[in-house]
């Protein structure tokens, strides 16, 4: 158990090494006051077209239209070492995982009575459900630090360009975990007062089945314990219905954050907050609540089987009702982007040059307009106010006082208080007159609104809570379950075969649910971006999903999988008809009065026999 601990710490410090190594990147570095995004470059023309890289560049040189995917401080270097490193550090983090959760589980079932394991497993799980919370609280604390501690950002981070530091919550948790290691390794094999309630049982006559942990390991008696899981029908049933429940929603726990920013318009540190404090919260309270209503009441098996058949229903049902969860306003704006990328640019920002322009939205001055980039809105120029960067000149931005200026007929041009000439003038360009369209394609080179960085406010405010209000109700009802459901999959084997029935249960989960769940899920939320970024090289991220798209495909495909483990759970509710959970009332008195003064424990000491210790004189000690 020390050793998967210390596994899982090498995982920590393995993760963050791609920032030790690689530094914050030239996107983090060109969003600070000390690089000002001129990176190392002397050119100054490629100068030039970095300081200019998000405006329209619209009568610039073409020949520099493509400069930064030549420019020193923009090559892209290659992404295998980075990847590797996280890689392995998966990989360890799998081994140190499955040797701490398997063994540690059967250690702690073995080393406690029957009567308190459901207690006892409910407090582990709630301490271990708090510690997500933790790690979100420590997620959005460092999120709202910029990647580059010592350097000063130019945004805030409520931009959807900001990179918080990410690295270093890894070093934090990396420590803890070294010392945690360090104080399991102290533990004993086996417990002392298990050790003595297992000869207290052989001195009564009873047959004490002993843990896989003190047999001699051998291949053939693995495969003979995986051929008895599998024929095993509660066991089978059991797990089947976990792996469905897990795959459905694999996706919530791993991208709710993402879903939370995309759907109500919310930063990343808060998404982190209200998914990881709030909603974790809500699943560790369930789990210990649940624990100690096992513990009070004993329920049997199939009470305990029923009770999971009717979380999944409920499971169910919240996730149908998900997609019909949705913020119009956000919608529209998404539409709004997609609309100013593909059909708009054919008339104010055509030789803008976008392309290549990285996702940095921009609010129109009124408040109403969301656009991709300054690029995309037609801005040429900025300006900066109250160390705020207001975009200029943007010719997909009408002036508030030139739309009010000018009225356009069918035939003529009718131009209130100003002439043509004098707008001409004024804005060094000639405009040809002749025809209304003619005067319409120069119309915006002095006609050019103002915008703001960042996407124009919405208020999703409703929705969002609704939301998270249906979430911790789902995660309080889910987390009910986990207690019966360890309970039915631990008693339903024999001793010998428990640590292997939960190694043989994470590999399943591994296989049908941790790789395959995220990657057709990612895959699914991928096929709903409807505006991809673009690099010298190949396609860039997702810059905007189409929000309501994502709800239904997302939600309606989770619900398939956990409807299917609702069955599963219908298959173990049947087969644990004669299944015990609990021991009788023999283990918890540990027989009569008259039998526990007449039981003496010998316990060997150098060879010797130690002093007789009689039960319930153990008891009073204790």
């Amino acid at each position: 158990m020390a050793v998967g601990i210390f596994c899982v710490a090498m995982f920590c410090f393995i993760t963050l090494l791609p920032h030790l190594i690689w530094g914050p990147g030239e996107d983090a570095l060109s969003l600070t006051l000390e690089q000002g995004g001129v990176g190392d470059s002397t050119d100054y023309d490629v100068q030039l077209i970095m300081k200019r890289k998000t405006l329209c560049r619209a009568g610039f040189n073409d020949s520099l239209a493509g400069a930064e995917c030549y420019s020193p401080g923009n090559t892209e270097e290659s992404g295998i070492a980075p990847a590797f490193l996280l890689f392995l550090a998966q990989f360890i983090s799998g081994i140190g995982g499955s040797l701490y959760y398997t063994l540690g589980t059967s250690y702690m079932d073995d080393n406690i009575k029957r009567s308190k394991t459901p207690a006892l497993v409910s407090v582990t799980y709630f301490m271990k459900m708090l510690g997500p919370a933790v790690g979100y609280s420590l997620a959005s604390f460092f999120l709202k630090v910029y990647i580059a501690p010592d350097l000063t950002p130019s945004i805030t981070n409520t931009d959807p360009r900001w990179l918080g530091a990410w690295w270093a919550g890894w070093a934090v948790l990396g420590s803890l975990l070294l010392f945690m290691a360090f104080l399991i390794s102290m533990f004993p094999q086996t417990m002392p007062r298990t050790i003595i309630r297992r000869r207290e049982a052989r001195a009564r006559g009873e047959q004490v089945e002993q843990s896989a942990s003190s047999e001699k390991a051998s291949l053939s008696d693995m495969i003979d314990t995986v051929k008895r899981l599998l024929k095993n029908k509660i066991y089978m049933c059991n797990t089947l219905a976990a792996i469905f429940y897990m795959f459905g929603f694999m996706p919530f726990w791993m991208y709710t954050p993402k879903y939370i920013e995309v759907q109500y318009r919310v930063s990343a540190a808060r998404a982190s907050f209200f998914t990881g404090s709030v909603g974790l919260v809500f699943s560790a309270f369930g789990i210990l609540i649940s624990g100690f209503v096992i513990t009070k009441f004993k329920p049997t098996a199939r009470c305990l089987a029923m009770w999971n058949v009717f979380v999944s229903i409920i499971a169910v049902c919240a996730t149908i009702t998900y997609p019909f969860l949705g913020c119009n306003e956000s919608d529209m704006q998404s539409r709004q982007m997609v609309l100013h990328k593909d059909e708009v640019q054919q008339a104010c920002n055509l030789n803008c040059d976008c392309d290549f322009v990285k996702y940095s939205p921009v609010c129109s001055e009124d408040g109403q307009t969301t656009f991709i980039s300054a690029c995309h809105a037609g801005c040429r120029d900025f300006a900066m106010e109250d160390n705020k960067k207001i975009f200029t000149d943007c010719s997909c931005i009408p002036s508030p006082i030139g739309a009010a200026a000018f009225q356009l007929s069918e035939d003529s041009i009718e131009v209130s208080n100003f002439s043509v000439q004098d707008l001409a003038s004024n804005n060094d360009s000639v405009l040809t007159t002749s025809t209304p369209s003619s005067f319409i394609s120069n119309l915006p080179q002095f006609l050019g609104g103002r915008a703001f960085s960042g996407p124009c406010p919405v208020d999703c405010t409703a929705m969002f809570y609704s939301y998270i209000a249906l979430v911790c109700l789902l995660k309080f009802t889910g987390a009910s379950g986990r207690t019966s459901n360890f309970l039915v999959s631990v008693r339903c084997v024999s001793e010998r075969d428990k640590a292997t029935s939960l190694g043989f249960g994470m590999m399943l989960f591994s296989f049908f649910v941790f790789i395959p769940s995220p990657i057709i899920f990612g895959y699914i939320i991928d096929s709903t971006c409807v505006v991809w970024g673009k690099t010298c090289t190949r396609k860039g991220n997702c810059w905007l999903y189409e929000g309501e798209s994502m709800r239904y495909i997302m939600n309606f495909t989770a619900a398939v999988f956990v409807a299917i483990g609702t069955l599963f759970d219908v298959g173990t509710w049947y087969y644990v008809k004669n299944l015990q959970i609990f021991e009788a009332n023999r283990d918890e008195n540990m027989g009569t009065k008259e039998e526990r003064e007449l039981i003496n424990v010998q316990r060997a000491d150098n060879g010797e026999l130690a002093k007789p210790i009689k039960v319930a004189d153990r008891a009073d000690s204790e």
